[in-house]
């Protein structure tokens, strides 16, 4: 029975999220790489106990082909982007997601560098961003971020493929954004208007009244009901992140879902409006500066990866040319680049 991989636990105090691409011909070290994450999680985090060090790993949808052959999650494809009158999300590269999470940073930079090491020659990390705690889990902004995620069976239903696509049950789809905060113009404004905004009380987190909350709100725009009256929800996983001496002051959106058309509806309404906002008001404090879609298989996944599409070619009968796969340049099935045999040696041995 499968299980998913650790994104239903609750948020850590540390974070590091790797966004990166593959090189052409990386493909057969790539999935050296990924074959062999749990065993690497397990050597770094045995090492710190107590640390719940954790690592959640997603794959893109180009890279999905370039890796795997066979069947494929059912909703994956690239973050569409979203360009509205006054806010525009990008759509950004990446075809891999490390998203390290633990209680102390030093075990998320120990197993980045790991990772860092392993896609030497045959990937580019093209974004790393060290999240953290703020307070009580707040953003950057001063607001309690994540209030509304669903807990217990609801989560789960939230959160993870079920029978609707059996062959990735207990996977996930996520989506990344960076956001970052003009916090000179957001704390120009008065605590009151602050709430306004976001459709919540700053101090004590309670949601405003329909009377008070206004139809821009972050909280309104975000809230998505079917007929029934049933909300439809994402499992979020934000953290803040900055630098100082760059003026640099964001939050790293994550959202985990069942089926990204929940996330993506919630990111249409926010950018191009509902019929009663023409966007979400938070965005007047909060660009986005990168979006990107994965998938985030269940745990057992990584325990025997489907086959490379060369590999199913010939098995099938097929050259590699007859197939119209590329040869020029990449490595053979099993070649690993990095002295591995490719027989899963780190793998769970004891």
């Amino acid at each position: 029975m499968s299980e998913p991989q650790p994104i239903l636990d609750p948020l850590s105090l540390a974070a590091i999220f790797l966004v990166v691409t593959i090189d052409e011909g990386g493909e057969a070290q790539v999935r050296d790489l990924l074959a062999d994450m749990p065993g690497l999680r397990r050597s770094v985090g045995f090492r710190l106990p107590g640390r719940d060090l954790t690592c959640v790993t997603s794959i893109g949808s180009s890279a999905w082909d370039r890796l795997f052959s066979g069947p494929r999650p059912a909703e994956l494809h690239e973050f569409p982007g979203y360009v509205g009158a006054v806010h525009e999300a990008p759509a950004t590269p990446g075809d891999l997601l490390f998203h390290i999470k633990a209680q102390t940073q030093d075990g998320c930079f120990e197993l980045a560098m790991v990772i860092g090491d392993r896609l030497a020659g045959a990937g580019k990390i093209i974004d790393q961003t060290v999240g953290f705690r703020y307070f009580e889990q707040r953003d950057l902004l001063g607001f309690v971020d994540g209030t509304e995620n669903p807990e217990g069976k609801e989560a789960v239903a939230s959160a993870l493929i079920g029978d609707e696509d059996p062959d990735f049950r207990d996977g996930s789809y996520v989506i990344v954004q960076k956001y970052t905060h003009p916090l000179d113009e957001w704390r120009a404004l008065s605590t009151e208007e602050q709430e306004r905004v976001i459709g919540r009380t700053k101090l004590d987190d309670f949601e405003l009244s329909d009377a008070e909350k206004p139809a821009n709100s972050h909280v309104a725009v975000n809230t998505i009901e079917e007929a029934d009256g049933t909300e439809r929800k994402i499992l979020r996983a934000n953290m803040p992140f900055g630098s100082v001496k760059d003026g640099e002051f964001g939050t790293y959106y994550v959202a985990y879902a069942a089926t990204p058309s929940v996330t993506e509806l919630m990111l249409q309404r926010m950018f191009v409006g509902t019929e009663e906002a023409a966007y979400d008001r938070i965005l007047d404090f909060s660009v986005a500066v990168t979006g990107t879609s994965f998938f985030t298989p269940a745990n057992d996944f990584f325990d025997e990866l489907p086959p490379p599409p060369e590999q199913a070619s010939t098995a099938a009968g097929e050259s590699p040319e007859s197939s119209g796969v590329e040869t020029t340049g990449m490595s053979a099935p099993f070649e690993t680049g990095h002295g591995s045999l490719g027989i899963g040696t780190l793998k769970r041995s004891r």
